[in-house]
């Protein structure tokens, strides 16, 4: 039977422009080829969730455990060029968000990946484009398994959502996260979510900062 909407699988991947240029993998040998910034791993991921590439998704919708090469356009891929998000924002802004603008580079603005294209006199000419936007992608992916744990796929959703590793645990069709206090609002957003695909009601509780638990420990060392 092939794969489903909603089924969590682990893959081995690697995404290269159609020149052969990789641009993100989780295998050992590409990572190291060029250097990714990136732990070498498996992912695990639910399919038809935004987890991963979506034209990456719908390709693997129907199909079986096994080795696929996915070609990608731009509209089924990072989308095409817009030359609305190429803006001129003037230096001052820059240098109120403590910027030294130089093109070429890449830099966070306000929660917006931006890469800086020229600089000149007071004004500086940003790309808000994604960088493989416009651009053929294919995608070399083995699909390993089909995940069928429970707390297996709860770990890889907590991961990616909130970038932690919450401890958890499960109790008569409830879902009991242990979740620092910043993070407490937050994560109750997805209470929908996590019982849509996982037919668990989510039950956020608070727990105390380990930052501040270790604090207090070095300070009654100290004492």
């Amino acid at each position: 039977m092939g794969l489903k909407k909603k089924d969590f699988i682990e893959i081995e991947f690697t995404g290269k422009i159609k020149n052969g240029e990789i641009f993100d993998s989780n295998i050992k040998e590409d990572i190291e080829k060029v250097k990714l910034n990136t732990t070498p791993k498996p992912l695990v991921f639910c399919l038809g969730e935004g987890m991963f590439l979506k034209g990456v998704d719908d390709f693997l919708i129907g199909k079986e455990i096994g080795k696929y090469t996915i070609e990608l356009s731009p509209e089924k891929a990072f989308g095409n060029r817009e030359s609305r998000l190429v803006q001129m924002i003037p230096m001052k802004v820059f240098q109120q968000h403590k910027i030294n603008p130089v093109p070429g580079v890449m830099f966070n603005f306000d929660n917006r990946m931006a890469k800086i294209l020229t600089v000149s006199g007071g004004r500086v000419m940003v790309d808000f484009n994604n960088p493989l936007a416009g651009k053929d992608i294919v995608y070399e992916i083995k699909v390993l398994r089909k995940v069928e744990d429970t707390n297996e796929k709860i770990k890889a959703f907590n991961e990616f959502l909130f970038r932690k590793d919450f401890k958890f645990k499960i109790e008569n069709k409830k879902l009991i996260l242990e979740v620092e206090k910043p993070m407490l609002k937050f994560v109750e957003m997805f209470k929908e979510k996590f019982k849509e695909i996982f037919n668990l009601e989510l039950e956020v509780k608070e727990v105390e900062e380990k930052v501040k638990k270790e604090e207090i420990k070095e300070k009654n060392d100290k004492k």
